[in-house]
């Protein structure tokens, strides 16, 4: 605040004695705070909001350090899935080279440092919209399951067509509703796209058929059915007697019985299960114990891929 100048803080809590003679944290890490002031921040603002609005992709390119003129530390520089640009770093080149390692962290939907010509060390942010999650039902027990995925960030949306079903004060935390006349048409009501994760749990048999059928084929990442795996292989069955067959895609992001195997029992544990077994599949993950995981609980910059 002084100087106006944006500066990098290191935190290092990995020694035995940070806990009582340090910060008193506790957790062994290392991080690393940048800290900036809040017009540089403002500057594109806009931009961040327009893309929260229309819930899309885009990645924020912050400069940290930097040997070249004109390319200052906190300069920033966003870049959307198209490869439209905004502000920029200060130069031509960093612009070209932050713009192209924006496009690869986007498509990897990962965060990451990056350099850049010119001794130019950067921050490749990706920031993604939330999580969209079409529940297929308006039961009793779709409440807690809204609840939970909506205290996560996401956006939970109900879909049914009983539209007295559909109101706020069934369920107050969902982002939204679909009433749809025909089951089988809720895919292309509500629109889906790869960040969409489908949950079909109406308790009707029938009605789940034709939810089923309606989003195979989509680009949802993530099918699930309520129930055992015999109704999951019925409705398959049945549905491919009518010449409706699933893809391989679809059975990689098929999960019937949905849910972690934790031995839910009633809704509200259930309805954990579900939205467990949904994180571990965005983040690429077996949801085993982490006391069975080798190696550190989050991601190494190292393992993420061929960024690097």
């Amino acid at each position: 605040m002084v100087d106006g100048q944006p500066q990098l803080a290191s935190f290092d809590l990995t020694s035995d004695d940070e806990a009582v003679w340090g910060w008193g944290l506790g957790c062994n890490g290392a991080i690393e705070v940048f800290v900036e002031p809040a017009d540089r921040a403002a500057q594109v603002a806009s931009a961040l909001r327009r893309a929260l609005e229309e819930e899309r992709p885009l990645a924020s390119v912050t400069v940290r350090d930097s040997e070249t003129d004109g390319v200052e530390r906190g300069a920033r520089l966003l870049v959307d899935p198209d490869g439209g640009r905004e502000s920029s770093l200060g130069a031509r080149e960093q612009d070209d080279a932050a713009a192209r390692a924006a496009a690869e962290q986007l498509a990897a939907r990962r965060s990451e440092i990056r350099e850049l010509p010119g001794g130019v060390r950067a921050f490749v942010e990706v920031l993604d919209p939330p999580l969209r999650l079409l529940i297929c039902g308006a039961g009793h027990d779709v409440i807690p399951l809204v609840e939970y995925a909506s205290m996560l960030g996401w956006k939970p949306v109900v879909v049914d067509e009983r539209g007295e079903f559909l109101t706020p004060e069934r369920f107050p935390r969902a982002a939204g509703f679909v009433h749809v006349e025909r089951p089988e048409a809720a895919a292309e009501a509500a629109g889906v796209d790869e960040r969409t994760f489908v949950m079909v749990m109406s308790h009707n048999y029938l009605r789940d058929k034709d939810y089923l059928r309606g989003f195979l084929g989509s680009d949802a990442a993530y099918l699930g059915l309520l129930g055992p795996r015999q109704r999951t292989e019925r409705l398959l069955d049945e549905l491919a007697a009518e010449s409706v067959e699933p893809s391989p895609q679809d059975h990689k992001k098929m999960f019937g019985p949905a849910g972690l195997d934790v031995g839910s029992e009633g809704p509200e544990e259930i309805a954990a299960a579900i939205v467990a077994e949904i994180l571990a599949v965005r983040r690429g993950r077996s949801a085993g114990f982490l006391r069975d995981r080798s190696g550190p609980i989050h991601e190494r910059m190292e393992d993420r891929g061929p960024w690097r």
